[in-house]
């Protein structure tokens, strides 16, 4: 290999389209600890943001401290794919004025942030009915590829090669969203 060619391949991203990093799922989860008023508040907030019906999340064990039974709906959560996770995350990452800590992403490149109030988020307005509700955003990164895992026939181990790492993360994040990261 030439000299030009070996310092073409090394510099950019990579050539070719499935070795690229992506976004596979986000899941923005709102766990209030209590059924009741309290989850269906937090429901309606995560239907606002996400545009999205959350789905139930259950107590997996009783604590009597806490007055949780297990099986109890304890939070609510939505998982999106696609162009919706994408939109959500850049919106996500606006209401945190584009600043993120590095030390989220794990070692196989996914991470993890929260926000304190949906209010955070543009265009959404303080509703006193609902109060002041958190979520927590979960996003798995990772390449073409992922379903060999998921798929129900020959599911394998996800090879090294479709891992994502925490550089290739932190690449992908300040191209495609425009982040500065807090060192």
């Amino acid at each position: 290999m030439s000299a030009p060619a070996a310092a073409a391949s090394v510099s950019g991203p990579p050539t070719n389209p499935y070795r690229r990093v992506r976004v596979i799922k986000v899941v923005v989860n709102a766990g209030v600890g209590e059924s009741g008023e309290p989850r269906t508040k937090a429901e309606k907030v995560l239907t606002m943001v996400t545009h999205q019906k959350p789905v139930a999340t259950r107590a997996r064990s009783t604590n009597r401290d806490f007055g949780i039974r297990a099986g109890q709906e304890i939070g609510a959560k939505v998982t999106l794919r696609g162009t919706a996770a994408e939109e959500f995350l850049d919106r996500a990452f606006e209401a945190r004025d584009r600043q993120f800590d590095p030390l989220s992403i794990d070692r196989s490149g996914s991470f993890s942030f929260g926000m304190p109030d949906y209010t955070d988020f543009t265009g959404m307005k303080y509703d006193p009915g609902i109060g002041i509700v958190g979520l927590d955003i979960c996003v798995e990164m990772g390449r073409a590829g992922w379903r060999v895992r998921e798929r129900r026939i020959g599911n394998r181990p996800i090879p090294k090669a479709l891992r994502a790492n925490r550089d290739e993360t932190r690449a992908f994040l300040a191209e495609r969203y425009h982040l500065t990261f807090l060192e």
